[in-house]
């Protein structure tokens, strides 16, 4: 059996005897949702790349501690994912409100909300705006908008991510998306008001 066509439960198993070429085929896997995750919360290449990097070694060291009788592996590595970024942004909260310099504007979809005037405008006017918009949230509200609107995940898989109810995560959600455009239209309707505006006519 190839390592692409094996469980995560069961490449896991191989990685904690020492088989490379299972960890290899486990981060080609799993890396790429990490990233983009941490990507959305740091607002920084960088920063996600090294997080996502400590995520991965954790399953080399005697700190991993996966139970399958917990959750799934991509869970597991998700919930590594949450706690480290989390504590980055702790310690990096100047680069979780203005630490853009590294970010490509390139990963980041277009939110999957329901139809909008805003959102297309947001189309328009260019995604880094909305980058920044979302890093300016909460971590709380910043994290379910990352999980259900730009990664597409159900309410379900959010709510086991984060271990809370669905429910919370609705309410979360909900609030989030309020904060967010609310945020959006504070940074581009001065922009349109001062585009609409009609030079005076000459009274010569």
């Amino acid at each position: 059996m190839s390592p692409q066509s094996e469980a995560d439960e069961e490449l896991l198993e191989r990685v904690r005897s020492g088989d490379e070429q299972a960890f290899v085929a486990l981060y080609r896997r799993r890396q790429g949702t990490i990233f983009r995750f941490l990507l959305h919360m740091t607002g920084s290449v960088n920063s996600a790349e090294d997080v996502t990097q400590e995520v991965f070694l954790i399953l080399l060291r005697d700190k991993c501690s996966y139970d399958p009788l917990r959750g799934t592996v991509a869970g597991y590595l998700f919930g590594i994912a949450r706690k480290l970024v989390l504590r980055h942004l702790e310690r990096n909260r100047a680069l979780a409100e203005h630490g853009l310099e590294d970010f490509e504007g390139t990963l980041l979809p277009v939110l999957a909300v329901d139809a909008d005037p805003m959102v297309d405008l947001m189309r328009r006017e260019g995604l880094d705006q909305l980058q920044r918009a979302i890093l300016a949230l909460p971590k709380r509200y910043r994290e379910v908008v990352v999980l259900c609107d730009l990664e597409e995940m159900d309410y379900l898989a959010a709510a086991e991510f984060l271990n809370c109810p669905v429910g919370t995560v609705r309410s979360r959600l909900h609030r989030a998306r309020a904060l967010l455009l609310d945020k959006l239209r504070q940074r581009v309707e001065p922009r349109l008001q001062v585009k609409t505006l009609k030079p005076a006519r000459s009274l010569l």
